[in-house]
This record gives structure tokens, sequence and C-alpha cells, in this order.
């Protein structure tokens, strides 16, 4: 990961020369796919990034407003021009911007939908029909192209025409309801966890897409929304309420099912354990001193930890408290169950391991200088899955891709930035 980090870093600040054309100057998995980009705020960004990591040409495609989470701050960059909320999900992308409301910006969606594989949009169902540049007519010009459609509900249903946003989506889905401690208010999940699971789940079935085409040929509609990939990943609290009638609980850091698995206090904070079988907890009594406890009935296998969880976690909790988090890591980090200090996001970057690994990468920026980001946590051993650039700023690569992508002339994008087509 060291290499990779020094190589990607490396060719980057070689190569920046204030177009900041990275994508196809390094190698990558994906880099002879283009994307259309008309996504805002997370989900669809995120999924994007994914694949511009990847190598792949991702062409964010804007409103002359931009993406609304630019404006999402503080804090914002220099001169509150723009929101480091935006920056967390834009890398790896050229931005352009266009008024497709205008004939002339609708014609160069539909030039730019002729030369790309993917595109990506997360309006609400039927918005970009009313445009003209919806699926149905996108597809007439490109057969091949893979049109992915990210949404708060899908395109069926009476909650179709809803806007969603995660927490909206997590609430209904179940995921607000069984989050935050036992007796405590239903609270959000600290980053937007549906968001994310569904921009994973639109970069899988994009990949998928993909490799279908390869083999057949034809391109497709995806659709993807926040809702339905919540209710998805309920997993064991779905199946135990649909299969048994059991309603889903809040229990904090705890499991519902596997007892000791949750946070217990320090001197200075918490450490969460994880002792899954009942080897583990043999290890985990001796560990803290309590050999006594590996003997008692009440606590012989899961089942009977589960049944007697207050007084295990409160004889637990005792022993816990005598140390510090660091104290109880030193002692914990070899043991055969699973455990690990809850971090502030300080101490997680600072952390020995998560230094050693190199998630943390710098890239160049206009504004900024250097601006730090985390690196894709998922490495191959062929291609490349790298931070190729920084995000954006809104409209930064407009003319670039007018005339190098789309070979329009210098006398065509001068109109267009005059008639405020383009910007």
């Amino acid at each position: 990961m060291e290499i990779i980090k020094t190589f990607t870093f490396g060719a980057i600040k070689s190569h920046y020369h204030g177009l900041r054309e990275f994508s196809t100057r390094l190698p990558g998995l994906l880099s002879d796919i283009t994307v259309l980009d008309m996504t805002r705020v997370i989900a669809g960004p995120y999924c994007t990034m994914l694949i511009g990591d990847l190598g792949a040409n991702v062409i964010k495609l804007e409103s002359h407003e931009g993406d609304e989470s630019r404006k999402w701050g503080p804090p914002f960059m220099k001169d509150n021009t723009e929101s480091y909320y935006s920056l967390c999900v834009n890398r790896s992308k050229r931005s352009v911007c266009v008024d497709f409301k205008k004939p002339e910006g609708k014609q160069i969606i539909y030039d730019l939908v002729k030369k790309c594989d993917v595109l990506v949009e997360n309006y609400i169902p039927g918005k970009l029909d009313q445009w003209d540049v919806g699926y149905d007519k996108l597809r007439q010009l490109n057969s091949q192209l893979i049109y992915c459609s990210i949404t708060g509900f899908g395109p069926v249903g009476p909650y179709a025409k809803k806007p969603g946003y995660d927490v909206i989506a997590a609430a209904m889905g179940g995921l607000v309801h069984v989050t935050g401690e036992r007796n405590g208010r239903p609270v959000k999940v600290g980053i937007p966890a549906t968001d994310l699971a569904t921009g994973l789940h639109a970069f899988g079935a994009i990949l998928t897409a993909l490799y279908y085409r390869e083999k057949t040929g034809k391109g497709q509609k995806i659709d993807c929304n926040l809702l339905s990939t919540q209710i998805s990943i309920m997993i064991n609290v779905a199946g135990n309420y649909l299969n048994c009638g059991i309603e889903g609980e809040r229990w904090g850091t705890a499991h519902a099912n596997v007892v000791p698995y949750q946070a217990f206090p320090t001197k200075d904070g918490d450490i969460v354990i994880g002792a899954t079988s009942n080897a583990q907890f043999v290890d985990l009594c001796r560990k803290i001193g309590r050999e006594d406890m590996a003997n008692d009935a009440r606590f012989k296998n899961n089942s009977d930890r589960v049944v007697n969880r207050d007084v295990l976690i409160e004889n637990i909790s005792r022993m816990t408290i005598k140390k510090t988090k660091k104290e109880w890591w030193e002692l914990l980090k070899n043991a055969s169950f699973a455990s690990g200090p809850v971090n502030s996001i300080k101490e997680v970057f600072e952390d020995e391991h998560v230094k050693a690994v190199g998630i943390v990468q710098e890239l160049p920026h206009p504004l900024i200088g250097t601006m730090k980001t985390t690196a894709p946590p998922t490495t191959y051993s062929e291609g490349g899955n790298y931070v190729r650039s920084a995000p954006p700023l809104l409209g930064e690569h407009t003319k670039e891709v007018l005339s190098d992508f789309l070979g329009y002339s210098s006398t065509t994008i001068k109109e267009l930035f005059n008639t405020n087509v383009v910007r």
C-alpha cells in the first residue's frame, strides 16, 4: 500500500498543470470506461467516485449552481467557495457545468451520452423525462448505455415521487428505530450509512451490467433506491421479525443474540469486546482476572449468557473500569477474541496500523494547495484502485471536455459560454 501511495501522489503531482486530467494518465481496471455523472449529494457521487478510483473517465455534469452539497458547510475551503462536505465523495472526476434545460445544453448531453458507457443520475423519477433527457430518450442515442437511477423510493409505488434523503430512508426502513441506547430515544447513525450502502449497491450493479454488456452487447436500466437498500441491510433484525415475529430493539453497542459483544467502560473511555464462542469467553475471563465466571452455570453457553446478560455485563464492567483504554488494548491485543478501543477521529488517524496501511493520502488542490483524503480501502494485485485527482472545482473542466472529449470547435465553445449554456 505504501508503494501505491507513493506512486499515486508522485504521478499526480508530476502531471499537475492546472487542468487536473489524471485518471487517463494512471493505470486502472476501468480506464476504458466513461461515466456521465448526473448525481448530487452522497449516494450517487460516492458510487461514481468508486468507479473513478478504478480509472474510469468520470464527467460530473452539474447545473450552473452546482451540486448542492458544495454549499453544505461550514467548514468551507478558501473564500467560502467549496464545502469540505462535497470533497469527500467527488475525487477522481471532472466537472462540467451545463444548463440542460436549454436546447443547446440538451444537445451537449446527447453528444456526451453517445460517447459514454454509463450514466448515473439521482433525480426524482420522471423529472429527467420531462426535460427529454431520461432513459427512454437516451437509449435511442446509445443502445449500449448502462443507465443507473438512484432514488429515494424507486420508480414505482405510492412513494415514488417523494424526495428521499439518508435519514428519511433510515427512519422509514427501521435503522433509526434499532439505533441508540436501550432505554433512550432513537438516533441516526453518525454517517449517512443508507446513502453509502445504496452507492455501493449501485457500484456493484453497474459493474455487473458492464460484464453483461461485454457478453451480450446490450445496455440496460438499473434502479437503486434508499428505502429498499435500507430494508435489505437490516439482515438478522428483518429476518427475526419476518420469521419469528420478534420486533427489533435498540441495544446500544450490544448484540441482540451474542453476549458479551459490546462496549465496556475503562478509566478514560470505552473498549469494545466480542467473545463469540465458549472458548473465547473462557479466554476473556482469564484476561480480565475473573476465571470464576468461566465455570459459572449462568454463563456456560452463549444462550445462557444472553439470558443472564445484565449480570454478566455488570461483572465484566467492574473489571474493565480498572484500566485505561491503552492498557486494555495492550493486554488484549493478542487475545483469541476480538477487541478494540472506541477511538475519537483524532485517535483513528494517529493509530499505528492506520498509518502503516497508508489509507490517508494527499492531493494537490488549486484553492488550498494540498488536501487530504482517505484512500480506496480495496487493493488489487492487477490494475489500479487509486486516489487519482482532487475533487474538481465547479465547471473546472467544461472547456476541456467540450473540446478534447466532444471535439467542439473553439467558435462553438465560445458561443456556448457567451449564451450561458455552459459555465
